[in-house]
């Protein structure tokens, strides 16, 4: 675990805030990193975990600056996304967007501007090994290091090679590959018998994948800048410190010598957590995997596939879990009753007495379907958030199952299709079946996905922070399209906020619709 947070502060010594000329107090603490940009940090205890715990430590203020309905100070910083608080002008601006606004405002003062920093170290390219591909130098006593002429490219290895384990290069051995003439002079000289390490290969790998067929040049300029920079790359977090870094480097090389025109190798990169099991992560030489053969013999491969995709998001870490298997594999099957025995289902239903008015239960099916095609499509598509996109369908079932008795059929019928639809990606075997069942002729892959209607969207409630004099006291439930007078009636008999009325007298309400209130008292 982490050791405690200590610290010292400063007393006399502050530095100085641009804006409004007072000083803001110097701490020395033991968590802050000498060798990690300057050793100096803005701390934000409400927003950064590690600051928060040297703040309530040693009692400092901690002022909430991005609020979301899933931020509790209280109990730990609150590092996501939400709406920008106290934060003067910039109240109501979402946190992203604030952070733009942010730097062009200082920009605009003269305070600071924009800058990207890179902490890319030496890479030492070199393996004193036979696998890898060989560096094209020539050692010549006279004329030093010299390139291997182009003409004379690639260097191909050796067959004849000896693994000995004796710790030098197996190709300083091998006497007809190292004796060979200099280049310039044609002195007798010997080959370079390092050879690089492999991240030099799957630091370009892709550039060649758009013309691997070319034995001329690595890769025709037109045709990589056609195909490059990838849309979407996936690699596993592992390799985030290493050949993600590397790749980018690379790329930018292969940009200044000309052999392409893209800046960065991918446009968007998502980086996968690792599985564990126990607390350790899975692998062969630990002998801890669970084999998919005893997965699908048990529970099928939709289920193996869905728990995957379901049990984390795609970048964190996954837990291998039997119980979690078990819950993927009984929702399955809820899916399957819920389409394959709809009619069992409905007269039980019928039976029990379960009704509602068929006109509020096909207005909430309809809401909850279209709401689940908008929310899986962006999840998929835009976030990556598999295991939300599967939850969302998750509720979706739930919606159908609880209206299955008072919906029309018609509708009904669409939230199934849809949940089939949706639910594809993750577990295609059995949606296959179950869409044949329903009555269609076409196989599901050549469906089209699913369209959410926008009249179906809107929010007949929201979420609004309210603050007093810039500092939030509140967050009231109120319908969408609620007028600016109507939310001050509301907010103006709050129980939170009527002790700051009674104190003093409101002098002015802000409200940016659909994101925060201000109240400015006196």
């Amino acid at each position: 675990g982490e050791r405690e947070k200590t610290g010292l502060k400063l007393e006399g010594v502050g530095a100085v805030n641009p804006v409004n000329g007072k000083k803001i107090p110097v701490f020395v603490a033991d968590y802050v990193l000498m060798g990690y940009g300057t050793g100096a940090i803005m701390a934000v205890p409400a927003h950064d975990q590690r600051d928060w715990e040297f703040a309530v430590k040693y009692k400092v203020p901690i002022v909430e600056v991005i609020h979301s309905k899933d931020s509790s100070i209280a109990k730990c910083a609150y590092e996501g996304e939400g709406v920008m608080v106290n934060s003067g002008e910039f109240d109501g601006t979402p946190s992203v967007e604030g952070a733009e606004k942010v730097t062009k405002w200082l920009e605009s003062k003269k305070l600071g501007k924009k800058a990207v920093n890179y902490r890319l170290k030496d890479w030492l390219i070199s393996r004193q090994r036979y696998w890898g591909t060989p560096i094209p130098v020539i050692h010549c006593e006279k004329c030093g290091a010299v390139p291997v002429p182009e003409k004379d490219l690639p260097v191909v290895l050796p067959e004849n090679v000896e693994l000995t384990g004796e710790g030098k290069s197996p190709l300083s051995r091998i006497k007809d590959f190292i004796e060979v003439k200099c280049p310039k002079c044609g002195a007798p000289s010997k080959r370079e018998t390092d050879t690089m390490d492999t991240f030099v290969d799957s630091s370009w790998y892709f550039a060649r994948y758009t013309d691997a067929k070319n034995l001329k040049t690595p890769f025709d300029k037109k045709t990589a800048d056609y195909w490059l920079p990838i849309d979407q790359y996936v690699g596993g977090v592992e390799h985030a410190c290493m050949h993600l870094i590397y790749s980018r480097f690379w790329h930018k090389f292969m940009r200044d010598i000309g052999l392409l025109k893209s800046s960065e190798p991918f446009e968007k990169l998502l980086t996968q957590g690792m599985v564990t099991l126990g607390g350790a992560a899975m692998s062969k030489s630990r002998g801890n995997i669970v084999t998919p053969d005893e997965i699908i013999e048990k529970f099928g491969a939709d289920t193996a596939r869905l728990f995957i995709l379901f049990a984390a998001p795609p970048e964190k870490q996954l837990d291998w879990s039997q119980e979690g298997l078990e819950g993927c594999w009984r929702f399955l099957n809820r899916v399957w009753r819920l389409i394959a025995r709809k009619d069992e289902l409905k007269s039980t239903k019928q039976k029990s007495g379960q009704r509602q008015e068929r006109g509020s239960a096909d207005a909430a099916v309809l809401k909850k379907t279209h709401q689940t095609i908008k929310k899986v499509t962006n999840d998929i598509v835009r976030e990556h958030q598999l295991n939300t996109a599967i939850s969302s369908i998750m509720e979706l079932v739930n919606e159908c199952y609880s209206s299955i008795d008072s919906c029309s059929d018609g509708v009904l019928e669409t939230a199934q299709e849809t949940v089939v639809l949706l639910l594809m990606p993750f577990a295609p075997h059995m949606c296959e079946e179950l869409w044949e069942k329903m009555g269609h002729k076409k196989s599901l892959l050549e469906e089209s996905w699913p369209e959410s209607d926008e009249k179906y969207l809107i929010d007949d409630t929201i979420e609004i922070p309210v603050q007093v004099n810039g500092k939030l006291r509140a967050t009231v439930s109120v319908v969408a399209d609620i007028t600016e007078e109507k939310l001050k009636e509301i907010v103006s008999v709050d129980p939170k906020i009527t002790p700051y009325l009674e104190k003093g007298r409101l002098v002015k309400f802000i409200y940016v619709q659909k994101r925060i209130a201000n109240l400015i008292v006196k």
